[in-house]
Formats: structure tokens, C-alpha cells, sequence
């Protein structure tokens, strides 16, 4: 539990209080203690001694049986309990009163000597006044009463004063806390939370101490800057959500516009692509209807549109595997293939080609490769499509390398050739179906294409690697499928 700052401040005065008066009632009860036992002590002794001088001079003029009268006739009255006689020789003489204080005297005596002497008697403590005298000494012992009860009002009407002075003190200064520190404070406090809830202006009347009217005024202060930049801040707010929905639209129409491009050129790549063997087929088949051509002619003919027939085929297939790369797969079911087989097979399926023939291929991967989610008859796709690209960038005679291995948490595959490389002009647009560096009728431009699909299908990614002379390098990254 926490306390309040008022409460926590009268609990520490009262505390200060304490400290100061509790030591300060101490020693005046010590001091008065002290003060009374001294007066008791000079009373006794001027009491004593004069009963003692008149037991001396009563001494030298009676009997010890005279004597004996006088002293009990003494012991009656002033509150003497005792009066003792003794000779040079410490033996007493003659005695009065309480006999076993006498004897506690004679004791502790010293004949040439005067004494004030403790004494415990039945009812308490004691005093003994010891006078010497020519024929020895006299004692008289004086009932000692404890002055400390006559001392106890005055001690309690000084401790109930302290107690309601500091009560006093403790009530003024809690008002006073209240009135000029508690009440403004909870002022600035319900300001602020009005504030915080959503008000619009600092409404507090200036009161209490100096410095807390400073710190209302700087709080005013203070709001005021805070509602002008809040309001400076929802301007530009609105602002930037106005560019945002401008931001929306041009983004929705670059994207339309990105679109019917893509269509566009996929479009018109097509139709170079189709025309040219469809213009062809009809040439053929217009001098086939003539008529008047030999079986030999017509059976070229024949065989010249079964290749532009085949070449339109090829075409309409890549471009179903560019839209579709991986719907060899059903949906949803797990994949993972064997870079290391995959690499292997497509090698072998190369060697009868006619385009490496001339061509030399070096392999360097590993067979402890980790799976990726590619299908092995996908990455032999992959593969087959980079490598042909690659024979047909350096021709008879090139040199192409393919590497593979693991980079961080996936696998890696280089494949290099020492062609003439891809011109800066379609470095941009590589990966784009139907651009291509080949002749017209060696290819469709789509290879590059169905590549990336592949990969990007799989998590990874297909780059060319700029930095490379002379030829080119393509990176594939894939990752590893998760066990």
C-alpha cells in the first residue's frame, strides 16, 4: 500500500517531532530525578545535623539513661527512624529507634568524619547523617521518601503539553499540505486527464505554492504545443492518406497497364512465333490445290508442313508448361527431389544429341545433396533447358560446367559456358517468354521462361550473373525441403 504525498509528509514530521521531544522529555525527567534527590539529600543533612548537634551538646550534660530519653523523644518526630551514640571506639553508647539501623551505621562508620549514608530499612531507603564529635560520633538516620512521586504531575503535564503541541502541529500542517500542495496538485491532476481523454484546453485556477503555479503554467503551456503539432500531425496524416489512395490508383492502373503489356507482347511474341510457320503452311498448301506437282514434290511438300506443324506444336506446349510449370504435381501433395539423379539423368539424356557432340560438359556435384521441393523429373526440365541454351550459346568446340552443392539453407546450381554471353539490350527481359537471342525457327523464347516458373514454384530463385566473362552464368537456388 502506497500512501499519499500529504500523509507520507505528516508521518515524517511526526516523526522529526518525536526525535525532538521524546529525548528532550528524558532529560528533563532525568534532570528532575536528579535535582530532587540532591535537595532531598541537603535536607537530610541539615536535618541530621541538627539533631546531631543537639545530641552532642545534650551529651556532655546527662546520663546515658537521660540521653536515652532525649533520643526517643527525637526519633517521634521530623521522621527519624533512628539516632545512634558511639564512643571513640565505635561502641554505641546509646540508641534509639530501628536498632538494626544503628548497627548498619556503626558498621560503615568513621568516627572523625562527616557522612552521608545509603541506608535500606524495612520500609525502603534510608539516610544516615554522621557528625563526629569530642567524646565520638552521632548518627541520625532520616526516613528518605521517594521525592520522585511529587515529580511524576509535573512530568505528565509536560509530556500532555508536548503531545498536544506535536497533535497541534501535525493537524496545521496537514491543512496547510492540503490547501497549498495536495489541492492544486489533484487541480493539475484532473486537468491532465481531461486532457488525456480527449478535451481540448487547460482550465486550471491558478492557487497554491509559487513553484506549483509555474508548473500549471508550463503544463498550459505545454498542451497548447501539443494540440497545435497534433493538429499540424492529422493535417499531414490526411495528407499522406490522400497520397496513399492516389498512390492506390496509379498503382491498380500500372498494373493494368503491366498487364495488357504482358498480354500484348505475349500476344504479339505469339503471333511471330505462329505466323511464321502458319504463313508457310498456306504457301504449301496453295501450290498442293494447284495441282500438277510430281509425287515427289508433293511428299517434300508434305514433309516441310509436318515440321511447321510440329514447330507450332512445340510452341503451344511450352507455352502451356510456361503457364502451368508445375501441374505434373497434384495439389497439396509433398515433393521433394534429387538434384544429384536428376543433374545424372539429364547428362545422360545429352550425350546421343547432336548439339553436344562437339561440346564439352563437366560436372561437379556431389551425390550427398539434401532433397529440395522440386520433382526430380522437373529439376531434369530445369536442367535440360539451361544446358541446350548453353550448347547453343558456344556452339562446337564450348566448354560448359555445371556445378551443385549446399549455400546456407539451400542448394545451389551453377551452370557456366563460354559463349558469347546475353547482350546488355535483353538482360532486363530474359526471363520474359518469347525473348530470345536465337534465329527465327531455332527457338521460342519460352525455355527461359518455363525455368523461372519452375523455381519460383519450388521457393526459390533464378538469376544471370552479370559479373561474369566471358559467356554466361546462370544461379539457381532452391531450398530444402523441411523433414
Amino acid at each position: 500500500m502506497r500512501f499519499g504525498l500529504r500523509l507520507q509528509i505528516v508521518l515524517l514530521f511526526g516523526a522529526l517531532l518525536v526525535c525532538a521531544f521524546g529525548p528532550l522529555f528524558y532529560a528533563i525527567a532525568t534532570y528532575t530525578q536528579v535535582a530532587l534527590r540532591q535537595v532531598r539529600a541537603e535536607h537530610a543533612r541539615q536535618l541530621g545535623r541538627a539533631i546531631a548537634g543537639h545530641v552532642l551538646e545534650a551529651r556532655q550534660q546527662r546520663s546515658p539513661a537521660e540521653l536515652e530519653s532525649l533520643l526517643n523523644a527525637e526519633v517521634k518526630t521530623g521522621g527519624v527512624e533512628a539516632i545512634g551514640v558511639y564512643d571513640g571506639e565505635q561502641r554505641v553508647v546509646a540508641a534509639a529507634g530501628a536498632r538494626q539501623l544503628v548497627e548498619q551505621v556503626q558498621r560503615r562508620l568513621d568516627p572523625e568524619r562527616e557522612a552521608l549514608l545509603e541506608l535500606e530499612a524495612a520500609h525502603g531507603a534510608a539516610l544516615a547523617v554522621v557528625v563526629p564529635g569530642p567524646q565520638g560520633a552521632v548518627a541520625v538516620v532520616l526516613r528518605a521518601d521517594d521525592q520522585s512521586a511529587g515529580a511524576a504531575p509535573l512530568l505528565r503535564l509536560l509530556a500532555l503539553y508536548a503531545g498536544v503541541v506535536a497533535l497541534a502541529t501535525l493537524l496545521l500542517a496537514y491543512f496547510a499540505l492540503t490547501r497549498l500542495i495536495v489541492q492544486p496538485l489533484d487541480a493539475l491532476t484532473r486537468a491532465a486527464r481531461r486532457v488525456a481523454d480527449g478535451g481540448r484546453a487547460w482550465s486550471v485556477p491558478p492557487a497554491g505554492a509559487a513553484e506549483l503555479r509555474e508548473l500549471g503554467q508550463s503544463l498550459e503551456t505545454m498542451t497548447e504545443r501539443l494540440l497545435t503539432e497534433e493538429q499540424a500531425l492529422r493535417r499531414k496524416i490526411d495528407e499522406v492518406e490522400q497520397a496513399t489512395e492516389q498512390l492506390k490508383a496509379a498503382q491498380t492502373t500500372l498494373v493494368r497497364s503491366e498487364r495488357l503489356a504482358s498480354v500484348g507482347r505475349l500476344a504479339a511474341g505469339l503471333a511471330h512465333e505462329v505466323g511464321n510457320p502458319l504463313a508457310a503452311l498456306i504457301g504449301l498448301e496453295d501450290l498442293l490445290l494447284e495441282g500438277d506437282l510430281p509425287p515427289s514434290e508433293q511428299r517434300d511438300f508434305l514433309v516441310r508442313m509436318r515440321k511447321e506443324t510440329e514447330r507450332i506444336h512445340r510452341i503451344v506446349r511450352d507455352l502451356l508448361q510456361f503457364a502451368r510449370p508445375s501441374g505434373s504435381e497434384p495439389p497439396g501433395a509433398p515433393v521433394a527431389g534429387d538434384v544429384a539423379l536428376a543433374v545424372h539423368e539429364t547428362a545422360m539424356l545429352l550425350k546421343p544429341q547432336k548439339s553436344f557432340a562437339d561440346v564439352q560438359l563437366q560436372l561437379d556435384v556431389p551425390d550427398a545433396l539434401p532433397n529440395v521441393p522440386l520433382a526430380t523429373a522437373e529439376i531434369v526440365q530445369l536442367v535440360l533447358n539451361l544446358l541446350l541454351n548453353a550448347a547453343d550459346a558456344c556452339g562446337p568446340g564450348g566448354h560448359i560446367t555445371l556445378r551443385a552443392g549446399s549455400a546456407g539453407l539451400g542448394v545451389q546450381l551453377t551452370i557456366e559456358d563460354d559463349g558469347p554471353g546475353v547482350p546488355e539490350t535483353i538482360r532486363g527481359q530474359l526471363f520474359e517468354p518469347f525473348v530470345t537471342t536465337k534465329d527465327v525457327g531455332k527457338g521460342t523464347g519460352l525455355g527461359l521462361a518455363v525455368c523461372r516458373g519452375l523455381v519460383e514454384s519450388a521457393g526459390g530463385s533464378i538469376t544471370l550473373d552479370e559479373s561474369f566473362e566471358p559467356g554466361a552464368r546462370f544461379v539457381v537456388e532452391l531450398p530444402i525441403v523441411s523433414k
